[in-house]
């Protein structure tokens, strides 16, 4: 718009194009093309057909990893992710081999997932004194204590008529049908993020709750919501994680809840909430994928494997405190 001189004063700031080139989306994108560089380098057979062969049971964990930022962005947490989808893929197995319809099975599942959120959000929302840590690891071990009573000695169930989980693990060419749906959710969450008024919500609450309740939004609606929904998508990743394992037992979705949050913040989410972007969160989702093909493929320890992608979590924390250490030293300056 003009002001009084005369002058065009633009609706939004013009940030130079050199802080667009160097933010941490960016630099994801370069660490992304260079884990794919070095995983070549190192093993023989990494190539793009054995990605894709490989990476149907990682993707079923980034579907957890967009409603666990929503969450992140809140300011809260949710530890209790692995064993809800423990408790759907006992249950998508069990019913299954009851020949329930796949229909009828795959209903069921997201339904389980969708009340052990709900749970979650009901307990977060109102007892809002207690940490979503303490809350969260409470019915983490409830969730899994229920499938493991399900699951009885034996301690695993096996898909007997697996045609109808054949549609979950069919591909599209090369590519498995998860990856379309995981692309697709992404797009989803980013344009609910930064377009949608929830999306606004989850920043503002994450920044100051108590100056959002005032503001006349509705916290505790936001929050339910953000957990219902973490609950659903565990319900969604148990499904096509039994399509890839052909059934479930006492270990299944074991740290699940850790790689979703460490996929999350490496993409520069913070755990204190308000900041952070679900583009940033998706690409580390992809990096963090490539480099567990890679490594695999070389027949690494999953331990150093483990710890390769902490490592490169505490520099993903680092790096952005380190680069606001030097800014406030120039503005002092």
């Amino acid at each position: 718009m003009a002001g009084k001189s005369g002058r065009t004063i633009a609706a939004t700031e013009n940030k130079p194009l050199t802080s667009r080139l160097l933010n941490w989306e960016s630099m994801l994108v370069v660490l992304l093309v260079l884990v794919n560089i070095i995983c070549i380098g190192i093993s023989p057979v990494y190539n793009a057909t054995n990605l894709l062969r490989e990476s149907p049971k990682y993707l079923a964990e980034i579907f957890l990893l967009f409603p666990m930022a929503f969450i992140l962005l809140l300011g809260e947490i949710d530890i209790s992710v692995g064993s809800i989808v423990c408790l759907c893929a006992t249950t998508a197995g069990m019913a299954s081999n009851l020949k329930i319809p796949f229909v009828g099975v795959f209903l069921l599942t997201l339904l389980v997932g969708l009340a052990c959120g709900a749970i979650n959000g009901l307990l977060a929302v109102e007892f809002r004194e207690l940490p979503t840590m303490i809350i969260t690891l409470g019915t983490q071990i409830i969730y899994r204590g229920i499938a493991e009573l399900m699951l009885g000695e034996g301690g695993s169930v096996s898909i007997k008529d697996f045609r109808g989980f054949k549609v979950l693990s069919t591909k599209v060419g090369p590519f498995p049908i998860s990856f379309f749906l995981v692309v697709l959710t992404g797009i989803v969450f980013i344009i609910v993020a930064s377009r949608m008024n929830y999306g606004r919500k989850l920043y503002a609450i994450g920044s100051n709750a108590r100056t959002s309740f005032y503001s006349g939004i509705k916290v505790k609606r936001t929050i339910f919501i953000a957990y219902a929904l973490m609950g659903l998508f565990s319900g969604l990743a148990a499904l096509f994680l039994t399509a890839a394992t052909y059934g479930a037992n006492t270990t299944t979705g074991k740290g699940f809840e850790m790689d979703a949050i460490a996929m999350a913040v490496f993409g520069g989410v913070s755990t204190t909430g308000g900041k952070g972007k679900i583009l940033g969160a998706f690409i580390a989702a992809f990096t963090i994928l490539c480099l567990r093909v890679g490594l695999g493929q070389k027949n690494l320890n999953s331990q150093i494997i483990l710890i390769i992608i902490g490592i490169l979590l505490i520099v993903s924390v680092l790096i952005p405190n380190i680069s606001g250490g030097f800014k406030a030293r120039r503005k002092q300056a």
